[in-house]
C-alpha cells in the first residue's frame, strides 16, 4: 500500500439555520406561524411585538400622520400590491424591480451572528405599517367572525342549562350531567350505559348495575330535552326520536305542522327497518314489509329526508372552520376601462414584531465585553427571524400575484373560466423552485370576490378538448355541477350521460372521471339523487 495526498474539488449545498427557519416558517399556516411567533417572543428577548403600531391602529390614526425614519421599515408593500392584470406580461414583470432568490435566506450568514450590536435598518417593526381591519367586509358595525364563535353555546352548555330546571334528585342530576358530558360533537351517545357505568365503578356489579339504572332513567330525560334526537345511541334512534316529537306534537292544542297521523306512523315504522332500506329508498322492499302503502311510504320517506340526521350540527364550535385569508384580491372597476384586480396582503395575520431598542443599545454599549457572545448570537437570531418572516409573506405575495395574472378570466368571471396550471409554471415565472411553490400554496389561503379559496384550489390538471386545448379540471367540476343542478328530479343525470354532455361541449372526460369529480362535489349518484 502506497500513502499520497491528492485535492479534490466538490460542491455541496449547505442548509445553514437561518436557511433551515426560513424553509419551516414559509411552510407554516396562519395559525402555526401565530404559534412559532410566541415562542420565539418566549425564549428571546431581543424580541417584542410593536405595542405602538397597535395603539395607532385602534386610534384610526393614519400612516402619513405619524413621523417614521427611514430605518423604521423594513418593507413597503404599497408598490407592489397593485397590479393591472389588463396589460402585457412584460409589464407587470417591470414592476418587481427587485425580485428575491430561488430561495429565501441563501446568503450564507450563520446564527453566530457577526459581532454586530449596532442598531440597523432591519432591527426596525415589521408589519406595522399594515392597518389592520376586523373583518374583509370593511363595516364597522359588523362583528368579527372568530369574536362570534367565541360567544356562541356549546351543545353541552346547553344542554345543561336545560337541565338546570328539571326538578332532579342530585343522583340523576349527577348522572344526566355525565351523559351529556359523554356526548360526540354530533349529539349522540357512542358508548353503551353499561361501559360508561364499568368505566365509573370498575368490577363492582352491584354498583354497576345501579349506575346503569340511573343512567337508564337520565337517558330518558335526556331525549327529552332540545334538540330532538341528541342522546340517541344510532341513526335510527335519532329518527325515531324526531318522529315520535312530531307525533307527540299532534296532541297539542296548537301543532306546530299539518302532517297526516298516518303518514308519521308509517315513517316511524320505516326508522325502526335496517337503514340501507331506508338509504338505498327501497320502496318495493318496505311495502313488503308492511310498513305500509307505496304512496305513505313515499310519502314518509320524504319527511325523514328533512329530519336532522346530527342533532348537534348547529353546535359544533365555528371557530374550527373560520378561514382566516392571508391574502385578500378585490376587484377595481373603472368606466369604460378593463377590470384590475388589487392583490395585497391581509393585515389582520401580518406580525408587527421589532428589535428591543433598550437590550440592543445596552448591548452595543457593552460591546467590548467577551462576555456577551451569547447575547449577540439572540440579537442576530431576533434580526433573522423577523426577516425571514418578511420574506415568507414577500414571497406569498408574489407568488399570489403570479396565480392571479394567470387565472384572471376566473377573476372575473367564475370557475367555469378557469385554466389549468401547475406548479412548475409559477415556479418557472418567478425563479422558485416547485418545492418552494407547493410550500406556499399550502395551508394559505385567498380572499376573492367569488369566496375564499386555498392558494392550491387555483393549480390543476388539464383535460383535452377537440380544439386542441385544453380545459381545467376545476372548470370541468363546475360544469358538471351545472348539469347536475339543471337535472330533472324525476331523470337524473347517470355518470355515463354526464360523460357524453360534457363530449358534446368539446371535452373528452370518462365516466370513472365524472364519477370521480361527482364524488368530489359530494354529490350522490343518480340511483340517490331520483325524487321519489
Amino acid at each position: 500500500m502506497r500513502q499520497g495526498l491528492s485535492l479534490r474539488v466538490s460542491q455541496h449545498l449547505a442548509l445553514t439555520p437561518q436557511l433551515q427557519q426560513s424553509i419551516r416558517l414559509l411552510q407554516l399556516s396562519t395559525l402555526e406561524l401565530g404559534q412559532e411567533i410566541e415562542q420565539m417572543l418566549e425564549v428571546n428577548p431581543f424580541l417584542e411585538m410593536d405595542h405602538e403600531a397597535a395603539e395607532r391602529e385602534q386610534f384610526g390614526l393614519a400612516q402619513a400622520d405619524m413621523p417614521v425614519s427611514d430605518g423604521d421599515r423594513i418593507s413597503e408593500y404599497a408598490p407592489s400590491t397593485t397590479t393591472d392584470f389588463s396589460s402585457s406580461s412584460t409589464d407587470n414583470k417591470d414592476q418587481d424591480a427587485t425580485p428575491l432568490s430561488a430561495e429565501p435566506g441563501d446568503d450564507g450568514v450563520s446564527w453566530e451572528g457577526d459581532g454586530t450590536t449596532e442598531t440597523t435598518p432591519d432591527d426596525g417593526e415589521w408589519g406595522g405599517d399594515a392597518k389592520a381591519r376586523t373583518n374583509n367586509l370593511g363595516d364597522d358595525e359588523d362583528k368579527d367572525a372568530t369574536e362570534l364563535a367565541r360567544v356562541q353555546e356549546s351543545l353541552q352548555a346547553h344542554l345543561l342549562r336545560q337541565a338546570l330546571r328539571l326538578r332532579l334528585s342530585d343522583t340523576d342530576s349527577a348522572a344526566l350531567r355525565f351523559l351529556i358530558e359523554s356526548l360526540n360533537d354530533d349529539g349522540y351517545l357512542e358508548d353503551p350505559l353499561e361501559a360508561l357505568a364499568q368505566g365509573l365503578a370498575g368490577d363492582d356489579l352491584e354498583q354497576i348495575e345501579d349506575l346503569v339504572h340511573h343512567f337508564t332513567v337520565a337517558l330518558g330525560l335526556l331525549h327529552s330535552l332540545e334538540p330532538v334526537g341528541v342522546g340517541a345511541r344510532d341513526l335510527g334512534e335519532c329518527l325515531r326520536l324526531q318522529v315520535r316529537a312530531l307525533l307527540a306534537d299532534l296532541d297539542t292544542d296548537a301543532p306546530a305542522h299539518d302532517l297526516a297521523p298516518e303518514v308519521l306512523e308509517v315513517a316511524l315504522r320505516v326508522c325502526q327497518q335496517p337503514m340501507d332500506f331506508l338509504a338505498r329508498r327501497d320502496v318495493k322492499r318496505l311495502v313488503a314489509l308492511g310498513v305500509g302503502s307505496d304512496a305513505l311510504v313515499r310519502e314518509a320517506i320524504a319527511l325523514i329526508a328533512r329530519l336532522e340526521p346530527k342533532p348537534g350540527r348547529r353546535f359544533v364550535d365555528v371557530e374550527r372552520n373560520i378561514v382566516v385569508p392571508d391574502v385578500l384580491v378585490s376587484a377595481i372597476h373603472k368606466p369604460g376601462a378593463t377590470p384590475k384586480f388589487r392583490v395585497q396582503l391581509n393585515p389582520d395575520v401580518m406580525p408587527r414584531l421589532r428589535v428591543h431598542d433598550i437590550y440592543a443599545n445596552v448591548l452595543r454599549n457593552h460591546k467590548s465585553s467577551s462576555s456577551h457572545a451569547g447575547l449577540q448570537q439572540r440579537l442576530q437570531e431576533a434580526r433573522w427571524f423577523i426577516k425571514n418572516i418578511q420574506q415568507r409573506f414577500d414571497t406569498i405575495l408574489r407568488v399570489s400575484t403570479a396565480v392571479v395574472e394567470r387565472q384572471k378570466s376566473f377573476f372575473t368571471h367564475g370557475e367555469l373560466a378557469m385554466r389549468p396550471l401547475v406548479l412548475r409554471e409559477i415556479a418557472e415565472e418567478l425563479g422558485l423552485h416547485e418545492s418552494t411553490i407547493s410550500r406556499v400554496t399550502t395551508a394559505k389561503y385567498m380572499a376573492t370576490p367569488f369566496g375564499t379559496f386555498e392558494l392550491k384550489y387555483f393549480f390543476g390538471s388539464g383535460l383535452d378538448t377537440e380544439s386542441g386545448g385544453s380545459a381545467s379540471s376545476t372548470a370541468v367540476r363546475a360544469i358538471i355541477k351545472q348539469f347536475i343542478a339543471a337535472e330533472s328530479s324525476k331523470k337524473p343525470l347517470s355518470d355515463n350521460q354526464l360523460s357524453e354532455m360534457l363530449k358534446e361541449q368539446g371535452i373528452e372526460c370518462a365516466r370513472r372521471t365524472v364519477a370521480k369529480y361527482r364524488e368530489g362535489l359530494k354529490i350522490a349518484p343518480a340511483s340517490l339523487r331520483k325524487a321519489l
